[in-house]
């Protein structure tokens, strides 16, 4: 199994906490299903179906989120209680009133729960104690939210914090391109986004394109900055960096496919490998990716 996206957050390295420990402290907010009433269900879940909420492994460690939601459209909400509030109306002689509407609705609401389908996410978390990382496996900054907002809840002063570098995405990788020059041990593939900062916010995209260094330099000239570039990490992993300093659309490339363990007898055995083959790269590709910008700002 390999991330995604990667949204990145550091914790001190090392960070000092048992997979016993952390077991505990996700326990009261295992996952629990919905009940009749309930629109949305969150909590953790077994990573390997097997009990165990923490999945352990060469000091390395997988969370999983679980998150069951009830399908109701307001429009089904709003034409049952249309239909409600059509017979109030004719067994009391008049149209019911605000107050009157609130409560059919809320009662249309509780009588449809029952009856709706659900829909069940799952979202990966890595913790890398060792080197000090916090990953979350979200293609956006509200889904990976969900996820720390109950992992905080769960783990008492979890010392996490935000990733800051020198420089911003924004600025090296459009230096990148300006240069014609990718940072030491990456290298520019063919996706690219190119915005500029005036209001009608003008946008050029390149997608499976191979990147002409004048044509991108003559749109960096005209004032437009690079967004999203994607890029490959030792000729091991393909992603794309964004200018929010999150990772997408990251994929193992053939030469860590040709090293993944091929004797693996059954799944859990596969699973591992995988683990310690993506933890293991991904943790050097974010240690690279970060000295490319510059380094970590260091904290007063």
């Amino acid at each position: 199994m390999w991330f995604k996206n990667l949204q990145i957050y550091r914790l001190p390295a090392p960070w000092a906490i048992t997979s016993e420990q952390l077991e505990a402290d996700l326990a009261p907010h295992a996952f629990q299903p919905c009940s009749s009433l309930d629109m949305q269900s969150q909590g953790w879940v077994s990573p390997r179906e097997n009990g165990a909420l923490v999945y352990s492994l060469n000091k390395q460690i997988l969370l999983l989120l679980g998150t069951e939601k009830k399908l109701l459209p307001t429009t089904v909400i709003n034409q049952v209680t249309k239909i409600k509030a059509a017979e109030i109306e004719e067994q009391q002689g008049f149209k019911p009133g605000r107050k009157q509407m609130k409560e059919i609705k809320e009662d249309v609401t509780d009588e449809l729960l029952p009856r709706a389908f659900s829909i069940w996410r799952q979202t990966w978390v890595w913790i890398d104690p060792v080197n000090g990382w916090l990953v979350v496996d979200a293609g956006s900054p509200a889904k990976a939210d969900e996820v720390l907002k109950l992992l905080i809840k769960s783990v008492e002063k979890l010392p996490m914090e935000a990733l800051h570098v020198t420089e911003s995405p924004v600025s090296a990788m459009t230096n990148w391109l300006l240069a014609d020059a990718a940072p030491s041990g990456f290298t520019v593939d063919q996706d690219t986004e190119l915005r500029s900062n005036g209001e009608g916010k003008a946008t050029v995209r390149y997608v499976r394109h191979t990147l002409e260094a004048e044509d991108v330099q003559r749109h960096i000239a005209a004032g437009k900055q690079c967004t999203r570039l994607a890029m490959s990490w030792a000729d091991k992993i393909s992603f794309v960096l964004t200018e929010s300093l999150a990772i997408k659309r990251v994929a193992p490339l053939d030469v860590i496919k040709e090293n993944a363990d091929s004797t693996a007898q059954n799944d859990d055995e596969r699973f591992d490998s995988d683990v310690m083959l993506m933890t293991g790269e991904l943790s050097r590709m974010l240690a690279d990716l970060v000295e490319a910008l510059g380094g970590e700002i260091e904290k007063k």
